[in-house]
């Protein structure tokens, strides 16, 4: 790969290479390089885990139990957590100085910061314009970063009701999915049984049928049975004859 990225570059260089011409070659290298690399999003789990989970062992109970949770602590995103912690962990466990009282109004909060911040703001850019070297500007910076820490906190306090308003939201869409196709599923029963009802009322009633077939019908039932008597057998089978007559005679 690297070959082939030096060799058009070394064209390119030389002018015998067009810069578009330059640009989709090493595209389509880098591309194949990409689609070699890549991964799934969600793995495959191991193998040899998964093939001792067959039926046979589910129903003897010889299925490895499932792996314990971790009680040691574990870093994510370079800070370090155990698996005891709070999905929202409080402020003053974080080493932050909060802002509100315990029981408050996230959206009265949010307001209150969003105003605060605003006003630091303010007079972050008035220490700059005013006295650029002042010790204040540090104090401000810290002050803003306390209040963006504060808002990005209550912010994910709604986490837990966002997930269950998710969850909420997609179990509605499955519902209306399921219920568009069970009206479908009734609208093409009904079709089915109007055609079917229909395809009955249009078939002849069993004594609609022409006098003279059933007349030439009896005549040759009763000469079929008299010829039996005498003959007892013919060359021809009497219900084939029978039945060529009445053709022949509609």
């Amino acid at each position: 790969m690297d070959k082939s990225i030096n060799e058009c570059w070394e064209q390119y260089l030389e002018g015998t290479l067009k810069t578009s011409q330059f640009l989709q070659t090493v595209g389509g290298i880098y591309g194949r390089m990409a689609e070699s690399q890549q991964v799934s999003a969600f793995p495959l789990p191991p193998m040899q885990y998964v093939n001792q989970y067959t039926d046979e062992n589910v129903k003897r109970g010889r299925v490895p139990p499932p792996p314990q949770p971790m009680e040691d602590t574990y870093t994510m995103f370079g800070n370090g957590f155990t698996s005891d912690d709070q999905v929202i962990r409080p402020l003053e466990s974080q080493g932050f100085r909060r802002l509100h009282p315990q029981a408050y109004d996230h959206k009265r909060e949010l307001k209150k910061l969003n105003h605060s911040i605003l006003a630091n703001f303010l007079d972050l850019l008035d220490i700059l314009i005013k006295a650029p070297e002042s010790g204040k500007r540090h104090e401000k910076l810290e002050d803003l970063n306390l209040l963006f820490i504060h808002m990005h906190h209550l912010i994910n306090e709604f986490r837990p009701h966002q997930a269950r308003e998710t969850l909420r939201v997609m179990m509605e869409l499955q519902k209306k999915k399921r219920d568009e196709t069970s009206e479908k599923f009734q609208s093409y029963l009904d079709k089915v049984k109007d055609l079917i009802q229909a395809s009955a009322n249009a078939l002849p009633d069993e004594f609609s049928l022409d006098s003279k077939v059933l007349v030439k019908s009896e005549i040759l039932t009763s000469e079929m049975s008299d010829s039996e008597q005498v003959n007892g057998s013919g060359d021809c089978d009497q219900l084939d004859r029978m039945m060529c007559d009445i053709v022949e005679g509609m």
